[in-house]
């Protein structure tokens, strides 16, 4: 049992309910599907309110706009439709939100999380007036957040208390010329930091965030890796609350659409014994930035600033009601 190792090992669990799949008998548009994932939620939450150990991070689903979009428009992934994205991002969202409802009344002290792919899309200059609809595309990214909260379509029943904790997902190919399948360079005057994209994030929803995925493959992963650190740590100096990061993955993993081996992970295939090998950039940059997020967090507690530590922890208790309106921020 997964939980039980956790446990036993002192991590604290996020937990994710909904990712990129659900049983073969259920039709993700049908009307039952909405009903079957709040049953499953309530029968989770029921069996976690029966453990010693208290989990309170759980994200009813992830990514609903990389899903809908993958899923429902391009046909790549489960449920492998095309042309209907829009259909299954409200689907979604009202399976999300039966879920948070049930998930607030269950788990007393529970944070729900929100994690959205963040992106950054500019304009094809080889087509007149590309830039106007680079940019229609790029606000999307805020649809199922918007929607999420009840401010868009809020017959699919979201509410402002769904919106809790944002998960920011963030690649290398999260930022793109639009029109084209050029990734955006940093180097490029055009290119976004993430610290700006988390400050657009922050002053439109004024919720707490995190970082929930973020990595690349081969030599670049320990660059990577340092360099959303030196950018959050620019949000967190702008007094953003972005509250961790994840690194995804931990392990290496075959290809979604090839099966190859992804040299992504810190950790790579496990050989016959059990033992697995160490990327070594990616772990000693992981040790360096633990020692300078430390040092950072010592010296936000010295100069009595109020942002929250980095990381999560179970002890950390920041549990604070979702601000009733847009507009009221955020006080760890």
């Amino acid at each position: 049992m997964v939980l039980d190792a956790a446990a036993a090992n002192g991590v604290e669990v996020l937990l994710d309910l909904l990712h990129f799949g659900w049983p073969d008998f259920l039709d993700v548009f049908a009307e039952n599907f909405v009903r079957s994932f709040e049953a499953f939620t309530y029968a989770i939450a029921r069996y976690l309110r029966s453990r010693s150990d208290k989990i309170r991070m759980v994200a009813p689903v992830n990514e609903i706009s990389f899903l809908s979009w993958a899923g429902g428009d391009k046909g790549c992934v489960n449920p492998y439709c095309n042309g209907r994205g829009h259909e299954l991002k409200h689907q979604l969202i009202r399976a999300a939100a039966r879920s948070s409802e049930v998930l607030l009344n269950e788990l007393p002290g529970v944070r729900l999380i929100s994690p959205e792919p963040v992106i950054h899309i500019v304009g094809n200059p080889e087509i007149p007036g590309d830039d106007v609809e680079a940019e229609k595309y790029r606000l999307a990214q805020y649809q199922a957040w918007d929607m999420l909260s009840g401010r868009l379509h809020p017959e699919l029943g979201g509410k402002p208390e769904y919106l809790d904790i944002l998960g920011a997902n963030f690649y290398e190919r999260n930022e793109w010329v639009h029109n084209t399948l050029k990734p955006l360079e940093r180097s490029d005057s055009r290119y976004r930091p993430l610290h700006c994209i988390l400050e657009e994030v922050w002053q439109r929803y004024r919720r707490p965030m995190f970082v929930s995925e973020t990595g690349t493959e081969d030599g670049a992963r320990a660059e990577w890796f340092n360099l959303i650190c030196d950018e959050v740590l620019t949000a967190i100096d702008r007094g953003l609350p972005v509250h961790g990061i994840c690194l995804y993955p931990i392990l290496n993993h075959p290809g979604w659409e090839d099966d190859r081996h992804c040299y992504n992970g810190l950790f790579d295939y496990a050989d016959e014994a059990g033992n697995r090998n160490v990327h070594w950039p990616l772990a000693h940059a992981i040790r360096k930035q633990q020692a300078r997020l430390a040092r950072f967090n010592q010296v936000t507690h010295e100069s009595r600033q109020t942002r929250s530590p980095l990381p999560f922890s179970s002890s950390m208790e920041f549990r604070v009601p979702a601000a009733a309106t847009f507009d009221d921020p955020f006080c760890a």
